[in-house]
């Protein structure tokens, strides 16, 4: 899946064996001009042309290929993901609860998943340093799910009229650009969570806090408590987090778990086991296979290889 992204207005098809060929036109209504990959037969996935001013912002459109119902795990992933879908795509949580048209995943969103058919859907994955900027100091960043609705009030409905009218996939990313850039102007975590956030992301989770709270300047009591308020966790817990995300890419790229294990910071592979179980609910071998990592390579690589979430 991963390699070179074709240039705006090259459609091209990637079998999951790797093979391409020429197939019908992806873009529907929409103008062609986007750089449009597929994954493995199921996703038709746009990234934007140029990258955004916003370090710490990653967007890609996703439209559903196969003619079946998707029914997928959301994977904790160390950023929050804002989704607007314009088809008949939902999350739901284990209690029975669903969040159509919009809504921001959390940190550490548990039982989710996303369901549909006919899924046209928007992501945009934020920094949670850049999260509490855009989203406001109310927001739970850890929490499962929270609609658009409740975050932007009546923005909200706003913001998603102008994307379901923009004519490409290119005028949906300017939109959602214009929207977070303005709303992130007056808001901004403290230096200090930003440092250790960024020093987290930087060393794949495998940092002591205290160590952390000594170069930031702040007593680890402080460290503690600011960066809970702004990030949603707690250090140690956010630091755990970027861990397990490196973890379980590596396993999903077929490496073995005694192997990622001992590189990534574990004590054992028991340690990773119970870690992966902890974040995801699943196994390491049932987390590797998940279909939520299967995009990843294409949607979020420059953003994974660029650690462009540290923010």
């Amino acid at each position: 899946m991963a390699g070179e992204v074709p240039a705006a207005g090259a459609l091209r098809r990637v079998s999951a064996a790797g093979c391409s060929g020429r197939g019908a036109s992806y873009h529907g209504g929409m103008r062609p001009g986007e750089t449009v990959r597929d994954v493995a037969g199921l996703w038709d996935v746009a990234l934007p042309a140029r990258a955004g001013r916003m370090a710490g912002v990653s967007m890609a459109g996703f439209r559903s290929r196969a003619d079946r119902f998707v029914d997928m795990q959301v994977v904790p992933y160390p950023a929050l993901t804002l989704f607007i879908d314009f088809g008949d795509g939902r999350l739901v949580d284990d209690a029975g609860s669903q969040w159509a048209n919009g809504g921001v995943v959390g940190l550490v969103p548990g039982g989710v998943r996303g369901r549909g058919r006919s899924i046209d859907c928007l992501q945009v994955r934020l920094s949670p340093v850049v999260a509490y900027a855009a989203f406001g100091a109310g927001l739970d960043l850890s929490g499962a799910m929270v609609s658009l609705d409740a975050l932007w009030g009546r923005e909200a409905g706003r913001t998603q009229e102008r994307l379901r009218e923009a004519g490409s996939w290119e005028d949906r990313f300017a939109v959602a650009r214009e929207v977070l850039e303005r709303r992130s102007a007056c808001r901004a975590v403290d230096p200090e969570v930003a440092f250790v956030w960024g020093q987290m992301v930087r060393c794949r989770g495998r940092v002591r806090v205290e160590r952390l709270a000594d170069e930031a300047g702040w007593s680890r009591k402080r460290l503690w408590s600011r960066f809970r308020d702004q990030v949603g966790l707690t250090p140690k817990r956010a630091a755990q987090l970027v861990r397990f995300d490196h973890a379980v890419h590596r396993l999903a790229e077929g490496q073995a778990s005694a192997l990622v294990a001992a590189e990534g910071g574990y004590a054992d592979q028991s340690h990773l086991h119970r870690e992966v179980r902890s974040f995801a609910g699943l196994t390491p071998t049932a987390a590797a296979a998940a279909q939520w990592l299967d995009v990843d390579d294409v949607a979020w690589a420059r953003s994974r290889a660029g650690r462009g979430r540290a923010g």
